[in-house]
């Protein structure tokens, strides 16, 4: 077990209906393609799977496609759209669990290993997707820039959503490097909101370049988005490769 929060039976079960806009052909499309192509004809290992909202699609694509999730339950929402023998999952965690054979590509996306909440777990977890990557493979991270510059002195708190049926902030100890997203989702139409919360570690472009470089890979391109598009001071997400030597 790693420092990585659990998703319960009532998240996992609402989780797909709540992005739904990260479900959509916009999102997917550039997604897909992108890791397709870097996967070639090899096979592809997605740490997190979560429910599949990636893995999944990526497998109709035609990649063969392996998982793994820490989380029984978002595991099981996965399992309802596809079988076993087609999308195989292990249960574990993504910075230690070892699953047979090698990989061209290993992916990790949507801010997910932001989920280990120490840098020792997120080191490890760069040398996991090393340990399963053949020669010449890639290892794939999307995750957002801190978006420190939006607090002023004294403020530690940076709204990240506020529509009709969700507000969202994160909080920061900017000690630790530790933020808290807090959502308030109202679910009905009483006036009621759900509030839920979870944490995440975040590190910066250059700490992961460094975590990389500990694990033996090099890094090969760093976009700001599944677009391609390039990546500036005020990017405020990353999509980076890096390469294991052949």
């Amino acid at each position: 077990m790693t420092s990585s929060e659990l998703w319960t039976r009532a998240t996992a079960d609402r989780y797909d209906a709540e992005e739904t806009e990260m479900s959509s052909a916009a999102v997917l499309g550039p997604t897909l393609a992108f890791l397709a192509e870097l996967a070639g004809d090899g096979r592809a290992l997605e740490f997190a799977i979560g429910t599949g909202r990636v893995g999944v699609p990526l497998r109709e694509r035609g990649v063969p496609v392996a998982g793994i999730e820490l989380s029984e339950h978002m595991a099981a929402v996965l399992r309802r759209k596809v079988d076993e023998d087609t999308l195989p999952v292990t249960i574990g965690d993504m910075a230690t669990t070892v699953v047979p054979g090698e990989f061209t590509l290993v992916y990790l996306v949507y801010n997910t290993i932001s989920n280990l909440l120490t840098q020792d777990e997120q080191v490890e977890c760069f040398r996991n997707a090393a340990r399963h990557l053949a020669p010449g493979g890639r290892f794939v991270v999307e995750l957002g820039v801190p978006p420190l510059r939006f607090l002023p002195p004294g403020q530690v708190a940076v709204p990240f959503d506020v529509s009709e049926r969700h507000m969202g902030f994160d909080t920061f100890d900017l000690v630790e490097q530790i933020l808290v997203s807090h959502h308030f989702t109202r679910d009905g139409d009483d006036g009621r909101y759900r509030r839920e919360n979870s944490r995440h570690r975040y590190a910066w472009p250059a700490e992961l370049d460094l975590m990389a470089r500990i694990a033996g890979l090099e890094r090969e391109r760093r976009v700001a988005d599944w677009d391609g598009a390039p990546f500036t001071q005020d990017s405020t997400k990353h999509i980076s490769v890096w390469r294991k030597p052949a």
